[in-house]
């Protein structure tokens, strides 16, 4: 667990009675939103399991090990060992670590304690923020069956509402997430098809790499003829000729469209200094 000093600090505790157990939920303001986190070693104990084993277990996840945190929680019961700064895991992560605890390994009479646990403990833990209630004994459910009928049916109205304004924000936040998929595949495809074009329909376009290096071979083997003739170093010369005569400044300058022209410029020339025969570039 993290150390003290950078446990978090909650902005508000509350404590739920849980079917006679006080769960502990704390309010903390981290990052863009407030979370709510749970102390976690309460209700191990209260659940008859080692804290120990159970940490260890936390530890040995990779996700519930992340979400881990330290927190500072006042209100926590000294009796049953409870301490200021405590393991918790946001409440979101509850069910996750509670539905990890297999009933089949633990003692008979804990089973329909944990199973409780398991199916209802998230809810109660949430309604004490969301709707202020403190205790698990009657559930929303129950109350609604004892309500006035004009109330439930406004009630389950404005449920059907909110869960439609959601279905239409995660809907709307799928399409421009994939709008804007598209429109940057759109944008890659463009810039691609614009390279071809430049590759392809352009008829000031320089030689290839490969042309390049043709040109090149055929530019030494020239030089190299008139060298056994003049005994000087002719590349120099063999290379100017070429540019006076295609008007570039280099060799990888030369227009694509002129290449043909200028191996057939070059092998003439290898020819006339004496190579004979099929150039052999």
């Amino acid at each position: 667990m993290a150390d003290e000093q950078n446990a978090l600090v909650p902005v508000e505790e509350r404590v739920v009675d849980f079917y006679g157990d006080a769960l502990t939920a704390v309010l903390v303001e981290e990052g863009v939103r407030p979370e709510i986190y749970v102390p976690l070693k309460p209700i191990a104990d209260y659940l008859g399991l080692t804290w120990g084993s159970q940490y260890n277990r936390i530890q040995r996840d990779p996700i519930l090990s992340e979400a881990m945190r330290s927190v500072f929680v006042t209100k926590s019961n000294p009796e049953r060992g409870g301490r200021p700064d405590m393991a918790a895991l946001p409440l979101k992560f509850i069910p996750g670590w509670l539905f990890g605890i297999s009933v089949n390994r633990v003692r008979p009479e804990l089973r329909d304690k944990i199973l409780r646990y398991q199916r209802e403990c998230y809810d109660a833990l949430w309604e004490a923020f969301q709707e202020g209630r403190l205790t698990a004994e009657q559930s929303f459910e129950s109350l609604l069956e004892t309500a006035d009928p004009d109330v439930v049916q406004a009630y389950q109205i404005a449920r059907a509402v909110v869960r439609l304004a959601r279905n239409q924000v995660l809907m709307e936040a799928r399409l421009s997430g994939q709008l804007a998929q598209q429109q940057r595949q759109l944008a890659a495809h463009e810039v691609r098809l614009e390279e071809l074009e430049l590759t392809l329909g352009d008829p000031g376009r320089a030689i290839t790499p490969a042309q390049a290096t043709r040109i090149s071979q055929a530019v030494k083997a020239i030089a190299l003829a008139l060298g056994k003739t003049t005994g000087r170093n002719e590349f120099g010369g063999v290379y100017g000729e070429f540019y006076r005569r295609f008007e570039i400044p280099g060799y990888r300058e030369l227009p694509a469209r002129r290449f043909d022209e200028a191996m057939a410029f070059l092998a003439d020339w290898w020819r006339e200094v004496g190579g004979g025969g099929d150039a052999p570039f």
